[in-house]
């Protein structure tokens, strides 16, 4: 007889970023698993060899990292964890491994790949989502909801949420990036007459968290200082339109699963990827491109992470 996926012990392993936490957590909640997680690691030098081609995959963890009592279920997000949750397959254990991200090592070494469509991956153990996955449920944001609702009652309706991320290898997002994009947000504030609340990342350049709060605080701007509690789930529940930096795949899909228009500003870089992305979304008319000016369309939440939950509970058989 199937077990319930509640009764199962899980591990998430994964590097400590937050989109990937995100990402992992998402899955697992919404397939009823209670998981531990186990941040990944890698010791010298693993750390500095490309994951595809560690030899000796267990090794590259600290002695201990992983050990049993294994899991029942154990899902993996990122490049890292792929040659992890390989290695272990390998050695006969018996746990269910799902990764999450292209794994780019031969998917039938897993039981499971959950993937997001521009990874343009197939196959008879590959699950494709529309978006990221992500913890931005209806009952997460309905209760950032009551929580935020007062503190940024004093914006002026309808206002919008910024979501901002920063460089990686593919965008930067530096003071000068800030300068700009600030710009185009106060122009917004002053034609439209909108209220305004921005978050920054941990990835934002702290030289650009200072251009956007000298920028936009003097025009009544909320703009989060990355000290107490993190407004960034309320913002998504109570904005009546969002703006989001082109660099994150994570944050457009949490920002795409609420009930509010988004729009993408761009920022110089490139990415194939994010780019296949956002053009699916825009062909859609789930997002547009940001223009600098507030803009509102009919749009329905679009969130695939309940529903790759609950399929991956099915194909595993729980």
């Amino acid at each position: 007889m199937p077990r319930s996926l509640s009764s199962l012990s899980s591990w998430l392993l994964a590097e400590p970023l937050v989109g990937l936490h995100s990402q992992i957590y998402g899955l697992a909640e919404a397939a009823g698993l209670t998981p531990e997680l186990r941040d990944l690691r890698a010791r010298w030098p693993w750390r500095h060899i490309a994951p595809e081609a560690w030899v000796a995959p267990l090794r590259a963890l600290p002695p201990g990292a992983l050990a049993p009592p294994w899991p029942d279920v154990l899902i993996g997000g990122g490049g890292k964890a792929a040659p992890i949750l390989a290695a272990l397959g390998r050695h006969g254990h018996a746990m269910r491994r799902v990764m999450v991200q292209h794994p780019r090592l031969k998917i039938s070494r897993f039981d499971l790949v959950v993937v997001v469509r521009h990874d343009q991956l197939t196959g008879p153990n590959v699950l494709v989502t529309r978006t990221a996955l992500h913890r931005a449920t209806p009952a997460r944001l309905a209760e950032a909801a009551s929580v935020w609702a007062p503190r940024l009652a004093h914006l002026p309706r309808p206002w919008v949420a910024v979501l901002v991320g920063g460089s990686n290898g593919r965008f930067r997002l530096d003071a000068a990036v800030a300068e700009d994009l600030s710009a185009r947000l106060a122009a917004m504030m002053r034609a439209d007459r909108v209220g305004l609340a921005l978050t920054p990342s941990r990835r934002t350049d702290p030289a650009a968290r200072r251009v956007f709060a000298d920028r936009l605080r003097p025009l009544g701007a909320e703009i989060w200082d990355m000290t107490g509690e993190n407004p960034y789930y309320g913002m998504l529940a109570l904005a009546d339109a969002i703006v989001v930096t082109a660099d994150s795949v994570s944050m457009i899909s949490e920002a795409v699963a609420t009930a509010a228009p988004v729009m993408i500003a761009d920022i110089p870089g490139r990415s194939r990827r994010i780019g296949l992305f956002t053009q699916a979304l825009i062909d859609e008319k789930r997002v547009r491109p940001y223009q600098g000016r507030m803009e509102h369309w009919p749009v329905a939440p679009l969130d695939d992470t309940a529903a790759a939950g609950a399929e991956m509970a099915r194909r595993l058989g729980f």
